[in-house]
């Protein structure tokens, strides 16, 4: 189940990215760290196509599809192997698809009627984005107290420092992009920065 593996695995990189072979390279560089989810945003040029290489050549890690805003979109992800769709916000058309294609689907929220909203439309977690500037962990664990059924997955500003704040607050996984991989580090083949921030990331969501 979806949400059993990413209560286990706990961080999932977004890869946001203008450019394809920066692209390529952040998720081959966050697999090597031990990073096992992945989400491929849909800014990516050939999204889709780096989506079915990777869960080609990785069929033990949970790659996904981000920035999914309509049903064609939806479609054209799962058919290249998406295991499950993100969107920033409500995408509509997108549940729906994802419903009947048995994906899960991970829309974004921002207020406590939106939460509510996504979760009744059949979300199976919802992404709550922008986190830091919404709150940070404060705000994670007010929702939370108010919503303590619903899985909740901040992104926007989570960064190896604070993950482990917002899982100790009542998130179930955390979703991280640039804090994770900076451009700079990508375009100028910082191999080592990559490496060591992701590692410091699943250090820091696995202590007890």
């Amino acid at each position: 189940m979806l949400l059993d593996r990413l209560s286990d695995l706990k961080v999932v990189p977004v890869i946001r990215s203008d450019n394809d072979a920066y692209a390529g390279l952040a998720c081959d560089w966050l697999l090597e760290a031990g990073l096992r989810a992945l989400e491929v945003t849909l800014t990516v040029p050939g999204a889709e196509h780096l989506i079915a290489a990777l869960a080609k050549r990785e069929p033990d890690a949970l790659i996904g599809a981000g920035t999914v805003l309509t049903a064609e979109e939806a479609r054209r992800c799962i058919d290249a192997g998406a295991a499950f769709l993100v969107s920033p916000c409500a995408a509509p058309g997108v549940q729906e698809v994802a419903t009947e294609a048995g994906i899960p689907f991970m829309p974004g929220a921002a207020t406590p009627s939106e939460v509510l909203a996504r979760w009744r439309e059949g979300a199976a977690l919802v992404k709550i984005f922008p986190a830091k500037l919404l709150g940070g962990t404060a705000y994670l664990k007010t929702l939370k107290t108010v919503f303590p059924e619903i899985p909740l997955m901040p992104t926007g500003g989570v960064n190896p420092e604070t993950a482990a704040d917002y899982l100790n607050a009542g998130a179930l996984c955390v979703g991280m992009g640039g804090e994770l991989m900076p451009k700079a580090a990508l375009q100028s083949g910082n191999k080592t920065q990559v490496l060591t921030l992701a590692r410091q990331a699943l250090a820091a969501v696995s202590e007890p």
